[in-house]
């Protein structure tokens, strides 16, 4: 046994000739039980850090070369001097294995890769990486030879990678690139298999067929399995890079962010200050999966990155953060590297280094980097591509604290950015009200256009895998035969039927944004018909790539590797009649057992007439397989044959995908328009089960006119049965612009504010929006700041976070954007936050000039309605208030006094309200009957105590205290017209 092993491995021979051994051993053997604990199995996981009960015993016999032998960690009570042996263990090169030094090589190249080394049926990690492997996978883990070592089926090789990878490992296959056959045949028949690193996986670079397998044709067929790929919508790698200015002392920053999946690659150029608000902004936005850094990138920097990593920790997910050279990161290797990759590429359509040069230094000193990076995953293609976009922090998104991520439209990607440098023109899809108005339209004829056209376009769409990374995998030259099939069947068919439907198209649309899309498309997809007629369905869908190819006269190797495979097999078949005359048996065939070809099956009765020079194969008590050795050398041959085959046929594959990506762009053009198509039904869809509105959008207007809208969200999830109470919003730049809004806390004031935003974005994208009327200007932007959270690594509080958000908005908000404020100021106390929160208000009234939701528990601010009567209007969430009786301090019943009881309406009502009725909360809460209690009277008490210096004041009104008090909850519940000063 191992446990055997290793005690005989720390035993040294002159122990073992002691007259004590026994002794000792029997001593050890009870100090390693009591180390070891209970327990019927001597093996622990690693996950558990034990891989071994005696890994205490001298490793050194375990050391690398040159490695000293240090004092190992033993048991309790056990002396090093019980370890040492005779004389000094070292394992020199010549003492590992062959596989053991094979693998040291090829990990001295690749020092920070997890090498999962292919043996046979499995991959096998060693040393160190066993160790980690085995630890995050839960799997055993135990000694061979010199190294630790752990192994993995080879059919379930894309799970235990997605999982190395998604805990932030970057993983390498190491595969064999010699066949048993032909290696055989060689002169290194002897020796080990060669093997050499053959891919490379990371979060953003999981592509190929090894970690992207088709599980089954038929489930794709059938929908049950809807995509090839697994893979999170966003998975981008983000490439920093610092150039600090010592004249203006200004840190300006380069970034640019790829996504290898899709082709998208998102850049910016940037000054920043030392706390990294710019770049936390952005990082946080693109939600990058994996960071590239120089080695000597800043501290600042290098801590908010880090903060950002742990902060994204999930169950299973992990951020990577990876170093490189520095010297990668100047700007004359990063232009070399650049001017050398785009001047030698003659792809059709790729970008040339002109357009690149063009950018700002900074982002170059980031690109040669990424060049870099990609090349060792083969993907550094995705660089060519127009796909290019400048990010800007103004983008139509919710601006929030928590939720900093793009505004997508589901699968069309319209793009929610515009660009932040002054000579780049702003996309109209979002700003032009003709680009609004086309996606409203072409919405407005899917739902009430008569055409059976339409529904034959949403059929053909339905269930079809994800597109856009199935061509960007084979782009990469990494899929498999049955994605290959998956992806350009589905290609070819839907050109083949909208190529059918051009007439009715013509005929009976009338939107022109669904005639340009649906009429273009079919001549984007024709060059998917010609890569199908190639190859054959059967062997495509089940990965036979030597019988992929219909017509082999384009593939003259492998024609002339089939043709040396017909002719052994007729020379095989040949033989069988000299088999049948020795045998003496007419009716005797070639079998098949096991996998092994051409066996030649005789009765044991009959093994006396087998000539003495046959091989037998195998046996069973009836009967003896045997192979004449002519039939041995022609089966030696045919192998070799067809591994031959097998090697030319995937370099042809691989030559076949390369012609493919001739005709990428267009492909990609087509898939976005299908995306298009597909967004504008899914819009339609929406809108005909929610009883949508079609909205109207002005460019010229300032305003946002809502009658009856519902909370998209909420409204679905309340269910049909449960009635959601819609609410009326009126914002106008040239009248009342700002609402300020108070109520009960969960009284649905949060609620309201993001419902407002959902259904400006929706508008703004085309969409239809839940509400019975909808009239609304173009924004240029939405800003929120909402919820409460602080930035420990930064040595800011919660209110510094709150205030550092508050004066972004300040600086970016203009008169066409809409501005969010939800309870600002709570963070600090009651006179400094009042004083914070009616400042900025202010002046997002006076000077800014947005339209504005402020919502607010501090009744000073309701003020600002008589100051700015035009622009500013009070508003509330109405309730109904159960009060309890006044009862005096003196009176016996003051202890008995619960809170308040509130039944929130959720209805929008002019006017403010005059408390907030926290302890209603503090109810629901399950907060403790006494606690509550001691909480009602001394909230009673303060107030009585306020309100009494309020009636002093107003003495001359007449009114006894008791009666203006109930007089004042009367108008703050009902909000009627009564004032009271």
């Amino acid at each position: 046994s191992t446990l055997e092993k290793l005690k005989g491995f720390r035993l040294g021979p002159g122990d073992a000739k002691d007259r004590n051994n026994n002794r000792q051993s029997r001593e050890v053997e009870k100090k390693e039980k009591l180390w070891r604990g209970p327990g019927p199995s001597s093996k622990k996981l690693v996950g558990d850090h034990q891989l071994f009960p005696l890994m205490y015993c001298d490793l050194n016999h375990f050391n690398e070369p040159g490695e000293s032998r240090g004092g190992g960690r033993g048991p309790p009570g056990e002396s090093g001097s019980t370890l040492e042996t005779s004389a000094p263990c070292k394992i020199f090169k010549s003492a590992y294995t062959p596989l053991e030094q094979q693998y040291l090589q090829i990990k001295e190249q690749h020092k920070d890769v997890l090498l999962a080394v292919e043996c046979g049926y499995k991959y096998r990690f060693f040393g160190d990486d066993a160790e980690k492997a085995a630890k995050e996978l839960n799997i055993f883990c135990h000694l061979d030879h010199h190294f630790m070592t752990c192994s993995i089926p080879a059919h379930r090789l894309f799970v235990h990678v997605r999982r190395l990878v998604s805990l932030g490992h970057k993983v390498g296959l190491v595969k064999q690139t010699e066949t048993s056959a032909i290696k055989a045949s060689g002169a290194s028949k002897n020796s080990l298999f060669t093997r050499q690193l053959s891919a490379l996986y990371t979060k953003s670079t999981l592509i190929g067929e090894d970690v992207n397998p088709l599980h089954s044709f038929g489930d794709v067929e059938g929908g049950e399995l809807t995509d090839v790929v697994t893979d999170p919508p966003e998975s981008y790698l983000l490439c920093l890079s610092e150039t600090w200015d010592k004249n203006s002392r200004q840190l300006t920053i380069g970034l640019m962010a790829v996504q290898p999946s899709t082709g998208d690659v998102v850049f910016d150029c940037f000054v920043d200050n030392s706390s990294r608000s710019e770049l936390e902004g952005r990082v946080l936005k693109v939600n990058p999966v994996e960071i590239l850094v120089a080695s000597d990138l800043s501290d600042s920097s290098h801590r908010l990155l880090q903060s950002i990593a742990t902060a994204s920790v999930q169950a299973g997910d992990v951020v990577r953060i990876e170093k490189r050279d520095n010297t990668l990161f100047d700007f004359a290797s990063a232009m070399n590297t650049v001017n050398n990759f785009y001047s030698h590429t003659q792809e059709i359509g790729s970008r040339s280094f002109s357009s690149v040069a063009s950018l700002e230094s900074p982002v170059i000193c980031c690109l040669g980097p990424l060049i870099h990076y990609l090349r060792e995953f083969n993907l550094e293609k995705v660089l060519l591509q127009h796909s290019f976009k400048r990010y800007s922090l103004r983008c139509l998104v919710l601006v929030d604290v928590r939720i900093k991520y793009s505004f997508f439209s589901l699968q069309a990607k319209i793009p929610l950015y515009c660009s932040s440098n002054k000579n780049t023109p702003s996309p109209p899809s979002l700003y032009s009200q003709r680009s609004i108005c086309e996606r409203q339209q072409a919405v407005c004829e899917i739902l009430d256009s008569d055409s059976i056209t339409l529904p034959t376009l949403k059929a053909l769409m339905s269930r079809l895998p994800d597109l856009e990374r199935g061509i960007c995998s084979i782009y990469h030259k990494k899929c498999s035969t049955q994605e290959f099939y998956l992806i350009n069947s589905n290609l070819s068919r839907l050109g083949l039927e909208l190529q059918a439907l051009l007439p009715s198209i013509q005929s009976q649309l009338s939107s022109s944004l669904l005639r340009g899309l649906l009429l273009d498309t079919p001549d984007l997809l024709a060059p998917a018909h010609n890569f199908l007629k190639v190859l054959s369905e059967k062997a495509a869908k089940s990965g036979d790539k030597m019988e992929l190819f219909y017509d082999l006269s384009v593939f003259p190797v492998l024609q002339e590797r089939r043709e040396e495979i017909q002719s052994v097999l007729a020379e095989i078949q040949d033989h069988l009649r000299e088999v049948q005359i020795t045998l003496r048996t007419p009716t005797v065939n070639y079998v098949t057992v096991s996998g092994q070809e051409f066996l030649v099956e005789v009765k044991n009765s009959m093994k006396s007439v087998v000539p003495s020079d046959w091989v037998q194969i195998s046996s069973t008590k009836a009967v003896s397989r045997y192979q004449s050795p002519y039939l041995v050398e022609k089966c030696r041959r045919l192998s070799q044959l067809k591994e031959k085959m097998l090697i030319d046929s995937k370099k042809e594959w691989t030559n076949f995908l390369n012609q493919f990506g001739e005709y990428y762009y267009t492909m990609k053009k087509a898939v976005c328009n299908l995306a298009t198509i597909d967004c504008l039904y899914s819009f339609a869809e929406v809108a005909k089960e929610g009883n949508y509105c079609r909205p109207l959008v002005q460019e010229g207007d300032r305003q946002i006119v809502i009658k009856d809208g519902r909370h998209p969200v909420i409204d679905l999830l309340m269910g049909e049965h449960t009635q959601y109470v819609p609410n009326d919003t009126e914002l106008q730049g040239d009248r009342r612009r700002t609402m300020i809004i108070t109520g009960p806390n969960m009284g649905g004031k949060s609620s309201y504010i993001r419902q407002v935003a959902l259904l400006c974005i929706m508008a703004q994208v085309g969409s239809y929006v839940p509400a019975t009327e909808a009239s609304l200007g173009i924004l240029d932007g939405i800003y929120t700041r909402m919820g409460a959270s602080e930035n420990i690594y930064k040595g800011r509080s919660t209110f510094m976070e709150e205030l550092t958000e508050t004066s972004e908005i300040v600086a970016q908000a203009s008169e066409r954007s809409l501005v969010i404020l939800d309870e600002l100021g709570r963070g600090t106390s009651t006179h400094d936050g009042t004083a914070i929160a009616y400042a900025t208000l202010e002046y997002f009234i006076r000077e800014v000039k947005s339209l504005t939701l402020f919502v607010t528990h501090y009744p000073p601010l309701c003020e600002l309605e008589k100051v700015y009567p035009r622009h500013v209007g009070n508003f509330h969430m109405a309730f109904l208030l159960n009060e309890p009786e006044f009862v005096a301090k003196d009176s016996p019943d003051y202890g008995e006094l619960k809170p308040d009881f509130i039944t929130f309406l959720y209805q929008l009502t002019e006017g403010a309200a005059g408390r907030s009725y926290g302890l209603n909360v503090a109810g629901l809460a399950d907060i403790p009957e006494d606690v509550l209690h001691i909480a009602t009277c001394k909230a009673q008490e303060l107030e009585n105590t306020i309100n009494s210096r309020s009636y002093t004041a107003k003495g001359a009104l007449g009114l006894d205290e008791k009666k203006y008090i109930k007089d004042q909850n009367v108008y703050c519940t009902l909000c009627n017209s009564k004032k009271i000063t």
